[in-house]
Parts: C-alpha cells; sequence; structure tokens
C-alpha cells in the first residue's frame, strides 16, 4: 500500500526546494530588500527613533547608525518588553521570549516575533524537505519521528509566553505530523533530564523510529541507554528503518565515530545552525561542504573579521563583500528587532555560489592566555585528526591554559573522555600538539620560541561530562560543554573526574 504522507511529500519537496535553488542565484539582493524592509517597521520603534532609523536609507549609513552590542548591551530594551512596553525593538510585542542561559549574562530573553516565528519553522522545514528532494527518500516521513528537546511548557515573563527555543516550537508541529511524533507531550514536559530520558526509551524502543533530532551528546546519551536497555543492541537493530538524523548545535566531528559505532549501520545526516535569535543555516545538500546560508527569512547578516570583534571600530562587512576562507564573526539584524547583535558564533564561507558556511567556533570560547588565539574548530580538527591516527573514539573534552605550573613552562590542558583510548597517552598527546601547530601559526610560534610547552592530556573517567553537568544542573536539553575556556573555571571542576 502507498504510504499517503511521504507520496504527498514529494511533490511539496519538489516544490521548494526548486524556491531555494532560485534564492541562492538572488541572495544579496534578498540582503537588501531585507535591509529595507528592516528599516521601514524599526523606523516607528522606541529602538529605530534612539538611532535614527527614518533617516537610513543605505547600509554605510545603518553602520554608522547601529553599534554592534551584545545581549548585556540590548538588557534596557528587553527590560521596556517586559515592562509591557509595545513597539520597543520591533511592532506590537513579541508573542514569545526564547529563554537561554548565556555563560556571561545569566538567563538571556531573546525576542520572538509573529514575523520572525516563521524563520524558525520554516527553516526546519525547508532542511527535510531539501533533504526529500536531494536524496529522492521521503519515506521516512511515514515513521515515528523523536525531537530531543526542551520542555513545550511555557511560563510568562512580562506577560509573554516563555521558554526554550525548542520547546516553543514543538507548539508549530504541524498537525499531520502528530501522530508521528515522540516522545508523548507528557514526557516532553518533564524537566529532569534523566527521569525524561528514562520514559523517552520506555516510549520509543519497540517503535518503528525513522527519524531522529537533537544535539550530538545527547543523541548518543539517548543510544547508549537505549543499548543499555536492550542488552548492547546496535541502534539499527532496534530501528532497521532508522534513515536521517537532524544534528546542530555543535560539531559533530568530534561526535561521528562513536555515534556511528553505536548505530551499526548506514543513515543519512543533516546538519543545521539553529540559534535563539534565529535559523541561519542548513545541509541543503549530502555531498557537499557546508549550510546554506538562510539568506531571504527576515534576518539581514553583517559579518566582522574573527580577530577585530573586541575593537571599538571593526570592519562590517555585508555579503556582497564576504571572502571565502575568512573567519568571521556572525551579526544579525532581524524582524525579531535584533539590531546588530552579536550572537556569539564564528563562521567561514567554503563557498559564495551559493553562500554555504561552516560553524568554526564561538568568540568566548578560545583560548589566547599567551597570544595564541586557539579556536574551536582548530582544537576539533587537530584532535580529530590524532584520533584517527591512533585509533581512538571521543566522547567529549575541553581545553584550558595551564599558567601556574611550579616552575614548568605553561601549557594547554586538555581534558578527554575517551569510548576508545589511544594505546599510548603521550604520542597521542604529541600527536595532537602537531596538528594543532599546523593549524595555528601563533601557537606554533610559542612552542618554538619555549614561551609554551607541549599540551597534556588528562584522561577523565567514564561519564565525566555528564556528572559534571549534573552538578552545575545543566544535564540535557539544549546545553553544551564550552570546548575551550580561557580562564580555569571549567577546568578547575573537572579535575574531581580525572582518571588517576
Amino acid at each position: 500500500m502507498m504510504k499517503f504522507k511521504s507520496f504527498l511529500a514529494k511533490p511539496y519537496a519538489s516544490i521548494v526546494y526548486s524556491r531555494i535553488r532560485k534564492g541562492m542565484g538572488t541572495a544579496v539582493a534578498d540582503q537588501q530588500a531585507i535591509l529595507q524592509q528592516l528599516l521601514k517597521t524599526g523606523a516607528r520603534t522606541n529602538f529605530g527613533k534612539d538611532h535614527g532609523l527614518k533617516d537610513v536609507k543605505t547600509y554605510d549609513e545603518f553602520r554608522q547608525a547601529i553599534p554592534i552590542r551584545d545581549y548585556e548591551a540590548f538588557k534596557p530594551y528587553i527590560e521596556q518588553i517586559k515592562e509591557g512596553q509595545q513597539n520597543v525593538l520591533w511592532k506590537g510585542k513579541p508573542i514569545y521570549f526564547a529563554k537561554t542561559s548565556g555563560t556571561t549574562s545569566g538567563v538571556k530573553y531573546i525576542p520572538i516575533t509573529s514575523d520572525s516565528i516563521h524563520n524558525h519553522i520554516d527553516t526546519a522545514r525547508n532542511a527535510l524537505l531539501c533533504y526529500m528532494a536531494h536524496s529522492g527518500n521521503s519515506s521516512f516521513a511515514d515513521g515515528k519521528m523523536i525531537f530531543l528537546s526542551g520542555s513545550p511548557t511555557l511560563e510568562r515573563v512580562g506577560g509573554i509566553p516563555t521558554g526554550r527555543l525548542s520547546g516553543i516550537v514543538n507548539h508549530y508541529i504541524p498537525r499531520y505530523l502528530r501522530s508521528n511524533q515522540l516522545p508523548s507531550y507528557e514526557t516532553n514536559c518533564i524537566e529532569d533530564w534523566e527521569e525524561k530520558l528514562d520514559k523517552i526509551v520506555n516510549e520509543t524502543i519497540k517503535q518503528d523510529m525513522t527519524l531522529i533530532s537533537g544535539i550530538p551528546p545527547w543523541v548518543q546519551m539517548y543510544f547508549d541507554w537505549l543499548q543499555e536497555r536492550s542488552e548492547g543492541k546496535k541502534i539499527k537493530e532496534l530501528f532497521p528503518n532508522l534513515q536521517v538524523i537532524v544534528h546542530g548545535g555543535v560539531n559533530f566531528e568530534p561526535y561521528k565515530p562513536k555515534l556511528l559505532e553505536s548505530l551499526g549501520g548506514e543513515v543519512d545526516f543533516i546538519e543545521t545552525f539553529p540559534a535563539s535569535e534565529g535559523f541561519f543555516a542548513f545541509q541543503d545538500t549530502l555531498p557537499e561542504e557546508g549550510l546554506l546560508l538562510n539568506t531571504s527569512s527576515g534576518i539581514f547578516y553583517e559579518f566582522i573579521p574573527a580577530g577585530e570583534i573586541f575593537n571599538e571600530h571593526p570592519t562590517r562587512l555585508s555579503l556582497a563583500d564576504i571572502k571565502v576562507g575568512e573567519n568571521y564573526a556572525l551579526i544579525v539584524n532581524s524582524n525579531a528587532g535584533l539590531w546588530g547583535y552579536n550572537i556569539g558564533d564564528t563562521i567561514r564561507f567554503v563557498s559564495t555560489d551559493p553562500y554555504r558556511i561552516v560553524v568554526t567556533g564561538r568568540i568566548k570560547h578560545y583560548i589566547s592566555a599567551f597570544g595564541e588565539h586557539v579556536i574551536g574548530e582548530e582544537v576539533d580538527t587537530a584532535l580529530m585528526q590524532a584520533a584517527q591516527e591512533h585509533n581512538a573514539h571521543i566522547v567529549e573534552f575541553t581545553v584550558a591554559p595551564k599558567i601556574n605550573t611550579d616552575g614548568e613552562l605553561p601549557y594547554h590542558e586538555w581534558f578527554v573522555e575517551f569510548e576508545q583510548a589511544p594505546d599510548n597517552i603521550a604520542a597521542f598527546a604529541h600527536s595532537v600538539n602537531q596538528h594543532l601547530r599546523e593549524k595555528n601559526i601563533y601557537y606554533n610560534d610559542l612552542i618554538n620560541g619555549n614561551i609554551l610547552q607541549e599540551l597534556k592530556i588528562n584522561v577523565m573517567k567514564p561519564h565525566a561530562f555528564i556528572e559534571y553537568m549534573r552538578s552545575i544542573g545543566k544535564l540535557g536539553g539544549q546545553n553544551k560543554v564550552p570546548r575551550l575556556g580561557n580562564d580555569r573555571v571549567i577546568a578547575d571542576a573537572l579535575e574531581a573526574w580525572v582518571q588517576n
């Protein structure tokens, strides 16, 4: 019997894919049109009046009028919205606040408006439709799908429904997919991650799962629990029709070997780049590197060379001016009412026809205690290359500077949890060190100049990072362990889980 949902999805996927292909050729023009739309609406807001937006006509004038801000600098406007004021950052009031925990700001409340909600919903849908159109596979639409997400229970802040972005988006899953969706609404509302995961395993272990979506470390934890419950069965034995894993939020490469080992069979992976501030990019094709930048969805992007982000007057570029291979801080202006907003992520373009990016790290997640400015992409790559050479499988890791060393030269201290440890940790550490030197000339110079010694690796106890996240109340959901710290806050806490 022909499966109804996958049959209907195919022509729809083809239409949407054609529209996206067409948009690839008009990206720069679409960005200019979005800027004009934003200015027109923004001019009538409190923010627009404070910044003279009614007189701004060009991107040059826009750069003069709008400073780059992080959440702290935006907070006074968010407070106005919480007090019940209308037309503060965008027309009317936000329909939601996406609640997210910042590393420096405590809890952040990111507005989502009736105009910006479509960016989150439509882009998630488009990622799957592009996959259907490009791969020809739509049969997963007939099976069960799981979205490992935050609770859809919303509180009210200043009268505005507020919750995790993934919980908000959960309310918009189309009715025709509700019957396919797991876990149940009641299970999804459980706040405690381990209690929730236990229920998710109970509800899904005997189902015909065809799609799984979530942040890689929590997908892996779900797989671990499934395997424990099924006496070690591979995931593809439990779910023979599992075809697609949708992931985002962290660099996938360090998790990939262990996920493939747990799966024990072929699936397709679709990478996405969602955040509370917007759904920025998604993988539109399986073989090509990079994620297609979402250039016609209510967001006007700016790009600042990553090394200039903390300058008083950094270079600000629009899409037309970017270069392939450069590392940029991503700045967004959007119909959610964000203006010159530094989201904290760095990206690099791998192509301009179409505009495809890779996410290279977090602005605040770097090490430059000695002037080396090592970024996330560099440590990820160095570790993965060494792991391949030494047949090691990584579960999780983080890196910090070790400055106070009792007379030794300082060094980078790595905390690595292995699924499969290398035979020789010292040789493995040397290999990681060599790859990092190749990736970062400043780090290489510091080693050559005897200012730093080679990095050292601490082997962590099993489940060390899960235990650490539990200890700080951030287990599960959308929470991630920072890979890099320029201080010792995480490193000092992790010392409790180092294997002797």
